[in-house]
C-alpha cells in the first residue's frame, strides 16, 4: 500500500511538472495558449531576414552569400600572423592609387608617399610571406622606431623626415598599421594589427639635442639599409649601439680654430681686411671657450649664447676705441655670423611649410630665445662701449664696403668650410657643400651687387638654388640633405643687419634699428623658405613610386 502511494505521488509529481510552464529559453509571450493547436514547424530551424529572396524568385546572377565588411574579396587568401593587413570597408571616392614600392627610389620618397596616405589606403608590403616564421616582435620594432626618431629629431631634422624614417623602419618589418607622430620633443608610434584589434602605443622625450651631421648621416644609411637590404632586429640594433658609440669626427680645438675661420672669413665678406680677419678670429675663439665654459658648468643654452657673444663685441669696440684704422663694425658683424641659429631657423619654417605647426612654432620659438641671448650679449657690450669711450662705432661705416669678387668669393667658400667643421660633417662631404656655398654667393652677388636686385629676393634665390643642389645630391647618395644645405647657406645669413639693428638701439635710435631688425628677419625668413622651395623643386626632378598621381601634397593643405 505505501509502495503504491509512493508510485501514486511520483507519477502525481511528473504530471505537475508537465503542468509547469517552462523556461523563457524555451517558451515566449507569443506561444499559443492552451487548447490552440502550433503551427506547422518550419522545415528551416534558423530564422530568415527581410532582405532574404522570397520563394519562387531566382537570385541574381553573381551574387554571393551575405557577408561582412571585413570579409576578404573572393579568391583572397588571409594573410596570418601579427603582419596582416586588414582591408578598408569600402573604396573611396577617387580610387585606390596603385603604388609601387621599388628599390630604386629613395626611401624618403616611398615612405613619404605612404606616409602621405590614410591608412585604409596603403598598399601591402612586397615581401615574400613565411608561414613556419613568426611575426615580428611589436615591443621591439616600435622600440627601434622610436630609438632612430630620436636621434634624427636630435640631430635637427624636419618632422616630415623624422616621421617617414620611423614609418620606413616599421613598415620593412611588418608592422603596417603604424602611424608615427613627432613633435618638438615628444615622438609616438601607434600599431594597431587590425581594425578589431587593440593598439599598442610607445613614446619616447628628446631630452637633449646636439649638432652631429655625422651621426645623422650614419643614421640615415642605417634606415636605408633596413628599408632596402632587409637588415635583421640584432643587426639593426647592433648598428644603432655603433652610431650612439662613434666619437665626433674633429676635436674640440678644431672646433675652436674653425669659429674662429668662419668670423674671419664673415668679417671679410663684408669689407675687412688682414687685421680685421685676425681680430674676429680671436674673438669668435674665445667667445667659443667661453660658452663651452658655460655649458661645463649646466647653463642653460640662452646663457651660452650670451657669453658666445660678448667676446666678438669687445674686440669690436676695443679696437673702435684705440681709433685704429680698422672695421671695427666688420669684426662685430664676423662674430654674429658665427652665432646666428640658421640651421635651427630652416627647420623651423619648413616644418611650418610642411604642416607641422606645433614643432614648426616651437623650434621659432627656440630660435627667438637664442637670437635674444646673441641680443643681451652683443648689447650689453656695445652699450658699454658707446657710453663709455667706443663712440665712435657708426652704423654707416661697415656700408662702405669695396666690391671685391675674387676675395669674397674665397672668404665665402671658407666660410662654408669652417661651418661644415662646426657641424661635425662626414669629411667627404666637406668639399661638396663648400662649392654649393660658392655658387650661392655668386648667384646673390650677381643678382644683388651687379644687377642691384633687392636683397631679399636675391637671398631667396641663392637658398633655393642651395635647397635644389642640396636636396639632388642627397638624394642621389641616399642620404640626408641637412649636410648639403645648412653650411651652405652660411655666406647668406643676415649678419650686418643683425650688427646694425643692435647697434643703433644701443644709440637709441629705435626707428633705425626696428628697420635694420626687420629687414634681418625679411632676409633670413627668405632663406629659409627659399631653401624650402628649392627642395620641393628638386622632387620634380625625382621619380616618384606610382607615378605623379600619387604626389601627394603636404599634411592639410588649404584647411582640408
Amino acid at each position: 500500500m505505501a509502495d503504491r502511494k509512493r508510485g501514486g505521488g511520483a507519477a502525481d509529481a511528473d504530471r505537475t511538472e508537465d503542468r509547469k510552464p517552462q523556461s523563457d529559453e524555451a517558451r515566449s509571450a507569443f506561444t499559443p495558449p492552451l487548447g490552440v493547436p502550433l503551427p506547422p514547424v518550419p522545415e528551416d530551424d534558423h530564422p530568415t531576414s527581410e532582405f532574404a529572396v522570397p520563394e519562387g524568385i531566382a537570385p541574381e546572377s553573381g551574387a554571393g552569400p551575405e557577408g561582412s565588411a571585413f570579409t576578404l574579396p573572393p579568391g583572397t587568401a588571409a594573410p596570418t600572423g601579427p603582419q596582416a593587413v586588414a582591408y578598408p570597408a569600402f573604396t573611396p571616392p577617387h580610387g585606390i592609387p596603385k603604388v609601387s614600392l621599388t628599390k630604386e627610389a629613395p626611401w624618403q620618397d616611398r615612405m613619404r608617399t605612404m606616409l602621405r596616405m590614410p591608412v585604409g589606403e596603403r598598399p601591402a608590403p612586397e615581401r615574400a610571406e613565411k608561414q613556419d616564421e613568426p611575426g615580428p616582435p611589436v615591443p621591439r620594432v616600435l622600440d627601434l622606431t622610436l630609438r632612430i626618431g630620436e636621434l634624427l629629431l636630435a640631430g635637427g631634422e624636419g618632422a616630415e623626415d623624422v616621421e617617414a624614417a620611423m614609418f620606413g623602419v616599421a613598415h620593412a618589418y611588418g608592422l603596417d598599421r603604424c602611424e608615427p607622430t613627432v613633435t618638438f620633443t615628444l615622438l609616438t608610434v601607434s600599431y594597431q594589427p587590425s581594425l578589431v584589434d587593440d593598439p599598442v602605443t610607445a613614446n619616447r622625450t628628446v631630452r637633449r639635442r646636439g649638432t652631429d651631421y655625422n651621426r645623422l648621416s650614419a643614421v640615415f644609411r642605417l634606415v636605408h639599409d633596413i628599408t632596402s637590404r632587409g637588415l635583421t632586429l640584432e643587426e639593426a640594433y647592433g648598428r644603432l649601439a655603433e652610431i650612439r658609440r662613434n666619437r665626433h669626427p674633429y676635436p674640440g680645438w678644431a672646433l675652436t680654430a674653425a669659429s674662429g675661420l668662419l668670423a674671419g672669413a664673415a668679417s671679410m665678406l663684408v669689407g675687412g681686411g688682414v687685421v680685421v680677419f685676425l681680430a674676429a678670429a680671436v674673438g669668435a675663439m674665445c667667445g667659443d671657450r667661453l660658452a663651452w665654459l658655460a655649458s661645463g658648468r649646466g647653463l642653460p643654452e640662452f646663457y651660452q649664447f650670451v657669453a658666445a657673444a660678448m667676446p666678438p663685441a669687445a674686440m669690436g669696440v676695443a679696437i673702435s676705441a684705440g681709433h685704429a684704422h680698422v672695421q671695427a663694425s666688420a669684426v662685430i658683424t664676423g662674430g654674429l655670423f658665427a652665432l646666428i641659429p640658421g640651421r635651427a631657423l630652416v627647420a623651423g619654417v619648413q616644418d611650418g611649410l610642411t604642416g607641422y605647426y606645433i614643432t614648426a612654432a616651437a623650434r621659432l620659438l627656440e630660435v627667438g630665445y637664442l637670437i635674444a641671448g646673441i641680443v643681451c650679449g652683443v648689447l650689453v657690450v656695445l652699450y658699454g662701449g658707446v657710453h663709455i669711450g667706443g663712440g665712435t662705432l657708426n652704423p654707416e661705416a661697415a656700408l662702405e664696403r669695396q666690391e671685391r669678387p675674387v676675395v669674397q668669393i674665397i672668404a665665402a667658400m671658407l666660410l662654408v668650410f669652417a661651418f661644415a667643421v662646426l657641424l661635425q660633417q662626414e669629411r667627404h662631404t666637406v668639399l661638396t657643400v663648400t662649392l654649393n656655398g660658392g655658387v650661392a654667393w655668386v648667384i646673390y652677388a650677381a643678382l644683388a651687387d651687379t644687377a642691384g636686385l633687392d636683397p631679399v629676393p636675391a637671398t631667396a634665390i641663392a637658398a633655393g638654388l642651395v635647397g635644389l643642389f642640396g636636396q639632388l645630391l642627397s638624394r642621389y647618395r641616399y642620404a640626408s640633405a641637412l649636410p648639403y644645405v645648412t653650411a651652405a647657406i652660411g655666406p647668406l645669413l643676415p649678419g650686418s643687419a643683425t650688427y646694425f639693428a643692435l647697434l643703433n638701439f644701443a644709440k637709441n635710435d629705435m626707428n633705425t634699428g626696428i628697420s635694420s631688425l626687420t629687414k634681418a628677419a625679411a632676409l633670413a625668413l627668405a632663406i629659409a623658405i627659399g631653401v624650402n622651395l628649392g627642395s620641393e623643386a628638386a622632387r620634380l626632378f625625382i621619380k616618384v613610386p606610382g607615378g605623379a598621381a600619387t604626389r601627394r601634397a603636404a599634411k592639410r593643405t588649404r584647411g582640408f
